[in-house]
């Protein structure tokens, strides 16, 4: 187990984190770097923006859609447009429950849907299988 740990340890992920309620931004960004992610935070539409312009392609992108200047909604499309980023996973975490909103985020191009509250160990499972089908179907 403890080899385990050590590989987990060096193969760090990288996670843009696109989340405007600070609480949820500050257990999220503990959780992934427990977890050994490398998290960029973003606490607005706007700051996803510019990470998405001024930034390389992370690994996994948390994404809110309820969010102040920009929603997540766009910010899937407007991704999904990039040709540099137009493949990077996204999984939105909302409190959006309605299937309607589901289904939107899903037909936009998220890659999964996580509703809060969320349970942080799930999440995290969510995240290794999002971005290992992510690299299993990518080119290398």
């Amino acid at each position: 187990m403890a080899l385990v740990a050590q590989i987990q340890h060096f193969s760090v992920h990288r996670a843009l984190v696109v989340e405007d309620n600070d609480h949820v931004a500050y257990m999220l960004e503990f959780i992934l770097r427990r977890a050994g992610y490398e998290v960029i935070p973003a606490s607005n539409g706007r700051d996803a923006q510019a990470a998405i312009a001024n930034l390389m392609p992370v690994d996994v992108i948390l994404l809110d859609l309820m969010l102040p200047y920009i929603s997540g909604y766009q910010l899937i499309s407007e991704i999904r447009e990039n040709a540099l980023w137009c493949h990077t996973p996204i999984v939105v975490l909302s409190a959006k429950v309605l299937e309607e909103d589901i289904v939107k985020a899903l037909d936009l191009g998220a890659n999964d849907y996580i509703t809060k509250p969320f349970r942080p160990e799930e999440l995290l499972a969510r995240l290794r299988r999002t971005i290992a089908d992510h690299d299993r179907v990518s080119p290398a």
